[in-house]
């Protein structure tokens, strides 16, 4: 019976321990908050980057949108040269027949 009430007396000692026992952590309460600091300033950064990121996407669209447009504008002035060169064949040819025409009555 002795042994029982050892064991007892034992347990209950172990008892009330584990009842005073701290179960926080200072260092992993830290840790924690250390983590969580870290992890607010990745989200802060992300935004930041995906803010960025939207940017140079609108920045990217319109210089795109306006390389398209000097291309066309080009396309159209080539178009516009070669038209005006066509024209002033045209007229030279028309200035040599007359040429020729005027020295036929000449002579």
């Amino acid at each position: 019976m002795n042994s029982v009430n050892e064991k007892e007396k034992k347990l209950n000692l172990a008892l009330t321990k584990l009842k005073n026992l701290n179960l926080k952590n200072p260092e992993l309460q830290n840790n924690i908050e250390d983590l969580n600091s870290k992890k607010n300033q990745l989200e802060i950064e992300k935004q930041d980057l995906e803010d960025n990121y939207k940017i140079l996407q609108e920045d990217y669209n319109n210089l795109s949108r306006k390389l398209e447009e000097m291309k066309d504008k080009e396309k159209i002035d080539q178009k516009k040269q070669i038209e005006f060169s066509e024209k002033i064949d045209e007229l030279n040819q028309e200035t040599d027949t007359l040429i020729e025409e005027i020295d036929k009555w000449q002579t």
